[in-house]
């Protein structure tokens, strides 16, 4: 018997095969990011990495980290990757952190430790965070959900963080500034130092969100790249985030929250004893925390090594920098920043005549997927080292895709594309 389609299970349980083999059929019209098309949403370091991981995942899919000592196996394996990215943030003997499911609960709980520091030292009952505009969601659905107000700053025309407008706009009530290296819309970094000296100057938290350049800036400095200062070794910085499942090339579902040290760590933490199930201790949003990520992460970054993050990093960084000069050797497109890492957006240079989101329907019907936003209406590229080798044919398909726009333009007014979503809640 088929399995149900949006309805009630089968009466009857049907085979492995027929379950995996529908599974197979549901994927038909997703991107084929395995082959480089897609610019978003998924990373590859090839066939054989992904390959450890899915088996890493495979062996602790059930295990639960919610009580390692249950699995002190997971307890470990979580040390040792969170040493291991203490290593790239240059944290020191003294930094401490836990991991994650991704970007956005390390920035929740980021947000929720700043609230609780500033309630604990300083008696804070209406907290205020102070970043940028260009700073992450989830720094907005942190406030949200935790009661703390945004205050968003607007950037400088080279979108980086406007520090002497962030220092103006913080007050005795804020418990968090924040930057970005790099930033996620324009790829650009913040200017660090200087954030930092704003918290530092209040003694408060400054946390820089590395989802996106944990990994790639610290190998990216051994390549000889110039790289402005960004991690722990910036005196102010007390927390960071790192995703793993981005440019670590790790199985979904793993990030890393590093914090300057313990006592800052520990307004993280969830305790209590008010229910009849005894003490419940929680490092995270969630209770239960699923073993499969944290060993794939640790596996891959083992089976990588040093120097499998180096060409990794070397790579993704090429094709981005190929792909830069695509964008700028293209009359009707132009880069809204030059990618300080393997990041990179880009806009129509004449708007009137080029709507970039029809642009996207277009590399998209040519089997290429990009993050489509604004303001101002722009299209997005994280390119990582699946697309080394692959800028050539992505070129002479974006060529393509503008001579078919110019020449329905020619004949029809001009099309204007669905500007899309960075995230879905369907």
């Amino acid at each position: 018997m088929p399995l149900a389609s949006g309805g009630p299970l089968p009466l009857h349980g049907v085979s492995r095969d027929d379950v995996l083999a529908r599974l197979d059929a549901f994927k038909a019209n997703d991107v084929r990011w395995r082959d480089g098309r897609a610019f978003t949403l998924a990373y590859s370091a090839g066939d054989d990495v992904l390959a450890v991981a899915e088996a890493a995942y495979s062996r602790f899919a059930s295990e639960n980290a919610l009580n390692t000592d249950a699995f002190p196996s997971l307890r470990r394996i979580q040390s040792e990757v969170v040493a291991a990215v203490g290593g790239w943030l240059q944290a020191g003997d003294e930094g401490a952190g836990f991991m994650t499911t991704g970007g956005t609960e390390s920035i929740l709980l980021t947000v929720k430790a700043a609230r609780e520091r500033g309630r604990k030292e300083k008696g804070i009952s209406s907290p205020n965070v102070v970043l940028p505009t260009s700073a992450h969601a989830a720094f907005e659905k942190g406030c949200y959900y935790f009661g703390l107000e945004s205050r968003r700053i607007p950037v400088l025309d080279d979108w980086r963080a406007d520090v002497a407008a962030m220092a103006a706009a913080t007050d005795d009530n804020t418990v968090l500034v924040v930057g970005s290296a790099p930033q996620y819309p324009q790829g650009v970094i913040d200017p660090i130092a200087e954030v930092a000296a704003i918290a530092a100057g209040r003694d408060i938290n400054c946390h820089v969100d590395a989802c996106m350049g944990g990994v790639t800036l610290a190998y990216l400095a051994r390549l000889g790249h110039a790289i402005p200062p960004w991690n722990f070794a910036v005196p102010g910085v007390t927390s960071m985030s790192v995703d793993l499942h981005k440019f670590g090339y790790t199985a979904k579902g793993a990030s890393v929250i590093m914090y300057r040290n313990k006592y800052l760590r520990d307004f993280q933490i969830y305790m209590t004893d008010n229910w009849l199930g005894g003490l419940y201790g929680s490092s995270g949003i969630l209770g239960t925390k699923g073993g499969g990520a944290m060993a794939a992460a640790w596996a891959v970054m083992h089976h990588l090594g040093d120097d499998g993050y180096l060409r990794l990093t070397g790579a993704a960084r090429k094709a981005c920098e190929q792909l830069a000069a695509v964008i700028d050797e293209t009359p009707e497109l132009q880069l809204r920043a030059q990618p300080a890492t393997t990041l990179l957006s880009f806009g129509a240079s004449d708007p009137n005549s080029l709507d970039i989101f029809s642009l996207a329907d277009a590399l998209w019907r040519r089997g290429w997927y990009l993050d489509r936003q604004g303001p101002p209406p722009s299209l997005h590229c994280t390119v990582n080292a699946i697309h080394e080798g692959k800028i050539d044919e992505f070129a002479a398909d974006l060529r393509s895709a503008l001579d078919e726009l110019a020449d329905l333009n020619s004949t029809t007014p001009r099309s204007a594309g669905a500007q899309g979503a960075y995230g879905t809640v369907e």
